[in-house]
């Protein structure tokens, strides 16, 4: 299993950001279907998508996992194990679950397709996954409080599949096990409902005070420990976040892959992590921790007062074609952008160009020296070394 080299697992809440993450470099993905997905405000994927998910992963000789980890209650039992044939006709890979009932079902029906367990069975011990693992279960999904030494502890013991998330937002509880959006806004967090209750603001007992209080957790990063899971033998390195935008997948799969490739190439350039590790912080509108893999969580992990969340202005657009004859980049513009400022072509296979922006156009090739408006059409001169793939974008010199 040690020998095996770490899968990259990355999310998709649609087809286009399915596809982003598997040219960026993932090795597998994960969506929620239309039914049964803890994310449920996420586009999601009807049958007809995930056969298209399935076909477009498979060419590139990469696979494809569903999420079917709601808590169920009765009323979502109607229709299930006909939804699940439905979805392993479509060719997917894995089913990732946490209700008990479900496994049974899929491993003696479907011994080709995985069982995983999820991370809503919040799994932080050795006798919990061998219990799951004599049930049929290939993969187990720790719980995010499980330290590095744990984890290398089940690894050794159990050997069995074990992935663990590295990157993206943290639940304030234990997850699967909260139940706070549900008395505060009536939407189930263990159904598809999550309201992130926890990073409302609330107001103090103390009436003359107006400060406002959090119990937020700060993001999870463990960018700088790749190395150590990989040691361990860690399957798979998860990042979450169906929900989040493109241009966030693409740098952070795309950076991820470089990291993880740069180990496995036994190379020495400490300058060259601290860029790539730069790059994930920039991305990210919340600050980041390693909260439980080296200590145990405390105060630093999480936010309370004070608590600012910045937009992420660095991407400028999503590159639309580049002439290489005529070295017209074409972008469709996503943040404005003037004439002298230093930015960067980046692209799926992992090449960046910086150069600064000396002469641009709008769509009907009038010069302009200032890209005002989103959705625009931007024709940027430049020499450009290397060929720009579809699915490539623009962003500020990070």
């Amino acid at each position: 299993m040690k020998n095996k080299k770490i899968e990259l697992l990355a999310p998709a809440g649609d087809l286009e950001r399915l596809k982003i993450n598997l040219l960026y470099g993932a090795d597998a993905v994960y969506f929620g279907g239309k039914k049964y997905s803890l994310r449920a405000n996420a586009s999601n994927f009807g049958l007809d998508e995930i056969r298209e998910a399935c076909d477009f992963a498979h060419k590139l000789h990469k696979k494809v996992f569903l999420t079917l980890n709601i808590v169920f209650h009765d009323e979502d039992l109607e229709g299930l194990n006909e939804y699940i044939d439905e979805v392993v006709k479509c060719g997917i890979d894995a089913f990732i679950i946490s209700d008990p009932f479900i496994i049974n079902y899929i491993v003696k029906k479907y011994p080709n397709v995985e069982a995983h367990l999820s991370t809503q069975n919040s799994t932080t011990n050795k006798d919990t996954v061998k219990f799951f693992k004599e049930q049929g279960i290939k993969r187990v999904v720790l719980a995010r409080e499980v330290s590095l030494k744990e984890m290398k502890e089940i690894i050794d013991e159990v050997g069995v599949d074990i992935e663990v998330f590295v990157h993206g937002a943290m639940c304030t509880f234990y997850s699967g096990r909260c139940c706070l959006s549900n008395y505060v806004t009536n939407r189930d967090s263990n159904r598809g409902g999550c309201a992130q209750v926890c990073r409302f603001a609330y107001n103090m007992c103390d009436e003359s005070d107006d400060t406002k209080f959090t119990m937020a957790t700060k993001d999870l990063n463990l960018s700088r420990y790749i190395k150590e899971l990989i040691d361990i033998g860690v399957t798979s390195l998860k990042v979450e976040g169906r929900m989040r935008s493109s241009y966030y997948l693409a740098t952070v799969i795309g950076t991820y892959r470089k990291i993880i490739d740069y180990y496995y190439e036994k190379r020495n350039d400490p300058e060259y992590l601290e860029e790539q590790y730069h790059i994930l912080d920039r991305v990210a509108n919340r600050e980041t921790s390693s909260h439980y893999l080296m200590k145990k969580a405390d105060h630093t992990d999480q936010y309370y007062t004070g608590r600012q969340e910045l937009s992420n202005q660095d991407f400028l657009g999503l590159v639309k074609d580049y002439d290489r004859d005529k070295k017209i980049l074409t972008v469709y513009e996503r943040n404005y952008f003037k004439l002298g400022d230093e930015v960067q072509v980046f692209t799926p296979s992992g090449n960046t160009h910086t150069f600064v922006i000396e002469k641009m156009t709008d769509e009907n090739m009038q010069e302009i020296d200032v890209a005002r408006h989103p959705e625009e059409i931007i024709n940027i001169f430049v020499d450009i070394p290397f060929e720009v793939e579809e699915y490539s974008m623009m962003r500020i010199k990070v």
